[in-house]
């Protein structure tokens, strides 16, 4: 046998690639070995590019440039596990920055992050995994897909995992999830309230906070709030606060809390073990604003409910509240004056509160925080509300002032609750008066204009408050306020609608201001909202009708009735009937038109003026027609001339005072002037004689005989019915026109009247005797008075009182007659 030779060594295969150690120096390199096939090269790159990302966010944006994101993506479904993990780790680290998330979710990798959360993989994917997702459960929309994709029940299932960060990670994806109604639901079914409980228990805080800020908004709903009492959560919520190691988790254990304390049987559940009082006692120790705020929070939230309310009582909540106003801090205040507000429902709260709250209050009404302004004006609309106490206690905490400058606030609930609590204070007189002592309509007309519908609505309630007095009302016209009351009439709001109708009623108790409304539109909006089926309402009946009760000239031009309680006053004028969407002229406006062969207007103005004070008796028998010439006057000027005519003779007299008014005119400064309807003298006279002659008559039938042959006499005698068309009152009252060189007739002056003429004299004369009638045009020219008398009793019926009757007055045909309403001879009498 030879000798064994030494065994030769094999030459690799040439297909075989020796092995290579690369150092790279740039991402860009390592970025592009996540492309390589081999799953160990994958790994170390997938390593090597963590520790890059995890350097900072601009690293991560780097790799984004470079692609790294799309490599990742595809290989965290790897089916090597070691390339999985180190992928997701990546995903996991560069996820936190925004454009990586905005790629991430035009990718759709929710699903591949959701498949990673099963139990078999590997624990380190389970935390990088839930780490994208929470970071991804920012936005909505990737919120969303979570939930659609099934995400929510592999969530809550790791929230018994041993690792504390899967835990961290997993409950935060949660708390952004269960933002929407649905997912709370859906982990309501999942049964999430215990894992929740558990992590109460964790020793790491951040792990117990995230429990406690998912468990206050699952809460807030009454099923889950049932479900959390079941397992014991309100005794965990106590024991934290109990807790002085737990301090910083006291706010958050409130808020959940206060969610808990909006059932009734939550509430009763804590006051039978002695939490409740534990809950207020400790509040008031504690120096925490979170703690503080969150508390009153709580407090407000039970409050709600009438039944929460007693209970809250029974433990003096008040005096909590109260104290928590003289707190530093304004989160604290807001919450605190909220809180006083919802204990407010219950009247014996609302008692304790004003008997000590409100000086705390009104003080907080000046603050220079908004907020805190608007909480506490909310808080004292509240207590205020049925309450003259609280009322007169805001009075005497000296709460008007600041209240009346809340009313320029920036915030709208400040300046609407500030009008509520001034409208509350108006019941009053002595502090209605004390309020409009400070400018009240002034302040409020801004609040008029704002655009804010609560403060629209508040603002003119409070007009409506303020306005029964002249001087107000003479203050909001200064103020511009009217305008903007009209204009709130458009409003699509109905309690808008409602009580600017209301303003404008009361805004309309005297003829300066009614006549204004009108002027600015008010009177055709309310028409046009009373033809409305929707829109028409009880309050937009009554302003319209007040609005017109006291402008009686347009009352009658547009709706030709004025009723016994409408009395006639001096400055009123008959233009005749109104079309629709013409406008409505002043008797100044008339009287300036260009004599022209239309329908003569006629004016009532019995008022002697101190300009002819003087000439007073000499005038009164005086009938020539240049003494009621339509003319600007000067006040001042027309006295300076009456005294130059003092010396003048006895046989000068009339003929200076005729010329009285052309003569001031040309003397008037027009700078100083001012125009004012010339009084009617004549009908000065026929006042004295009614008054003189017709008031004593023993009886109202009688006296409206007399008047009704007086009248009849001062306007052409009686006229034969078949005679009517040869009775020339038109050329008469012609003449008139042409003489004063103007369209508008004092109707002293007509003495051919036809029925619109004499029935408006008769009116006129009525009121002023205090003989109730009514004033109602017909077509044509007709126009009649309506009076009720009472018949004389039967013989045999002494005593008996009948029931009045409605006549027609005969001012034409047979002056003085009576026809029953409806009668034959009165149709006749109406129509022709």
């Amino acid at each position: 046998m030879g000798k064994k030779g030494k065994k030769e060594v094999e030459p690799p295969p040439k297909d075989v690639f020796d092995p290579l150690l690369i150092e790279s120096k740039t991402a860009a390199t390592v970025v592009l070995m996540l492309s390589s096939p081999e799953e160990e090269i994958l790994a170390k790159a997938c390593d090597a590019l963590y520790k890059f990302a995890s350097k900072g966010d601009e690293n991560k944006v780097t790799l984004l440039g470079l692609g790294a994101v799309e490599r990742l993506y595809k290989l965290i479904s790897h089916e090597d596990l070691t390339v999985r993990r180190n992928a997701v780790v990546v995903l996991g680290i560069m996820s936190s920055n925004h454009d990586v998330k905005k790629l991430l979710k035009e990718l759709d990798v929710t699903s591949s992050l959701i498949s990673l959360l099963a139990p078999e993989e590997d624990i380190v994917i389970h935390e990088f995994a839930t780490l994208c997702l929470a970071h991804m459960a920012v936005e909505y929309t990737t919120k969303e897909r979570i939930f659609e994709q099934g995400g929510l029940e592999p969530l809550i299932r790791l929230l018994d995992s041993p690792d504390p960060d899967v835990k961290k990670n997993s409950v935060e994806c949660i708390y952004f999830l269960v933002q929407d109604f649905q997912s709370r639901a859906a982990a309501r079914a999942l049964n999430i309230i215990p894992p929740l409980l558990q992590l109460l228990e964790s020793e790491y805080p951040v792990i117990q906070l995230l429990a406690l800020k998912t468990l206050e908004v699952i809460s807030k709903d009454s099923e889950t709030r049932a479900i959390l009492g079941e397992n014991q959560g309100l005794d965990c919520l106590l024991k934290i606060l109990e807790t002085n190691e737990f301090s910083d988790l006291h706010g958050e254990a409130l808020a959940v809390l206060g969610n808990c304390l909006e059932d009734v049987h939550a509430l009763q559940m804590i006051q039978q073990i002695g939490g409740l009082k534990k809950l207020l006692s400790f509040v008031g120790v504690s120096t925490v604003p979170d703690v503080q705020k969150n508390a009153a929070k709580a407090i407000a939230k039970a409050a709600y409910d009438s039944e929460n309310r007693k209970i809250l009582h029974e433990e003096k909540a008040e005096e909590c509240l109260i104290k928590l106003l003289e707190t530093d801090n304004d989160g604290v205040k807001v919450a605190a004056s909220q809180a006083i507000s919802a204990m407010c429902e219950n009247s014996a709260s609302k008692r304790a509160c004003g008997l000590q709250g409100i000086p705390q209050l009104v003080q907080l009404v000046s603050s220079e925080n908004g907020e805190v302004k608007e909480a506490a004006v909310t808080a004292l609309a509240n207590l205020t509300a049925a309450s003259p106490s609280n009322a007169r206690a805001v009075a005497e905490a000296e709460g008007i002032v600041p209240l009346v400058n809340a009313l320029n606030a920036q915030r709208d609930g400040a300046v609407a609750c500030a009008a509520a609590v001034l409208t509350n204070l108006a019941v009053q007189e002595p502090l209605r008066l004390n309020i409009q002592g400070h400018a009240i309509m002034s302040a409020l007309a801004e609040p008029l204009c704002s655009t804010n519908s609560q403060v629209q609505s508040k603002a003119a309630l409070a007009v409506a408050a303020f306005a029964c007095d002249a001087d107000a009302r003479a203050e909001l016209r200064t103020a511009g306020g009217l305008k903007a009351l009209v204009e709130l009439l458009h409003s699509r709001s109905e309690e808008v609608r409602r009580n600017a109708c209301w303003a404008v009623m009361v805004c309309a108790s005297d003829e300066p201001t009614a006549v204004e409304l009108c002027n600015l539109g008010a009177l055709d909006v309310l028409e046009e909202i009373n033809q409305s089926t929707g829109r028409k309402s009880n309050f937009s009946e009554a302003a319209l009708e007040k609005l017109l009760d006291n402008n009686l000239s347009r009352k009658y031009s547009q709706m030709g009735f004025l009723s016994s309680s409408n009395t006639i006053a001096d400055g009123f004028y008959d233009c005749g009937k109104i079309k629709p969407g013409v406008k409505f002229l002043s008797l100044e406006e008339l009287s300036m038109q260009e004599l022209s062969d239309r329908r003569a207007t006629i004016f009532i103005n019995a008022k002697a003026q101190d300009d002819f004070s003087l000439a007073e008796g000499e005038i009164a028998q005086d009938s020539s027609p240049e003494q009621t010439v339509l003319s600007p006057v000067s006040r001042k000027s027309s006295k300076d001339k009456a005294r130059k005519e003092k010396g003048k003779k006895e046989e000068e007299k009339s003929k200076e005072v005729i010329q009285i008014a052309p003569k001031v005119q040309e003397e008037t400064d027009l700078e100083n002037s001012c125009w004012l309807p010339p009084p009617d003298f004549i009908l000065l006279d026929y006042i004295k004689d009614v008054s003189k002659t017709i008031l004593p008559l023993p009886t109202t039938w009688k006296q409206v005989v007399a008047l009704a042959q007086f009248v009849a006499d001062k306007m052409g005698g009686p006229i034969e019915r078949d005679k009517l068309d040869d009775f020339s009152w038109e050329l008469h009252i012609s003449e008139i026109e042409f003489e004063l060189k103007c369209n508008v007739v004092p109707i002293g002056r007509v003495q051919k009247g036809t029925f619109y003429h004499r029935a408006l004299l008769f009116k006129v004369l009525a009121d002023r005797i205090g003989i109730g009638c009514s004033l109602v045009r017909g077509e044509y020219g007709r126009a009649w008075n309506e009076v009720k008398l009472v018949d004389e009793s039967p013989q045999g019926g002494a005593g008996l009182l009948l029931p009045p009757q409605e006549y027609l007055v005969d001012l034409m045909f047979e002056p003085g007659s009576l026809m029953k309403q409806g009668s034959v001879q009165a149709d006749l009498y109406k129509y022709i």
